[in-house]
């Protein structure tokens, strides 16, 4: 479903990802003072990625994975998709978290896990392809750099949050 909107619609994703870049630094920059809304962006851009990539889609798979190492690309509408999905969520956990570095892995390892679990469960229909992976991880990386973005324009340092912190339980 959402490859035939991406081919229908190729300025989609394209648009998204640059949205994303100008917009993401700014929304971050706010979220940091609003950590549980964050919060709450965070686990609702991650179930949505998880219903994007894991919900079966009634074709049949084979066990496997495909190596190809693609860049992603203008052209390449369900890549810059795969970047752009990836960007907003890590972008959110890194505000999140306050640790742009600690997102980006773990956005790199919540893709691994998806192209393995496509891999492995054949029922989902779904395809494992090293190419995803690099497309996700990548977005991952422009995600941890948004936050990293934000986190500069809010001023915030691990040692301001953690007095900010002690402060509150005190």
């Amino acid at each position: 479903m959402i490859a035939t909107i991406l081919i229908e619609y190729r300025w989609l994703a394209p648009i998204l990802l640059v949205l994303a870049l100008v917009v993401g630094p700014l929304v971050g920059r706010w979220l940091v003072d609003h950590r549980r809304k964050a919060i709450t962006l965070t686990i609702v851009s991650w179930l949505f990625v998880a219903a994007l990539t894991l919900a079966p889609n009634g074709r049949s798979a084979r066990i496997g994975c495909e190596v190809q190492w693609m860049l992603p690309t203008w052209g390449r509408v369900e890549l810059i998709a795969n970047v752009a999905l990836f960007a907003v969520s890590v972008m959110f956990l890194g505000v999140a978290i306050g640790r742009p570095l600690i997102a980006f892995a773990a956005g790199s390892a919540v893709s691994a896990t998806i192209e393995t679990s496509q891999g492995l469960v054949v029922w989902l229909g779904r395809s494992c392809d090293t190419t995803d992976w690099l497309s996700n991880t990548i977005g991952s990386g422009v995600g941890a750099l948004l936050a990293s973005l934000a986190l500069c324009l809010a001023g915030y340092t691990r040692r301001k949050s953690h007095q900010s912190r002690r402060k509150a339980r005190a």
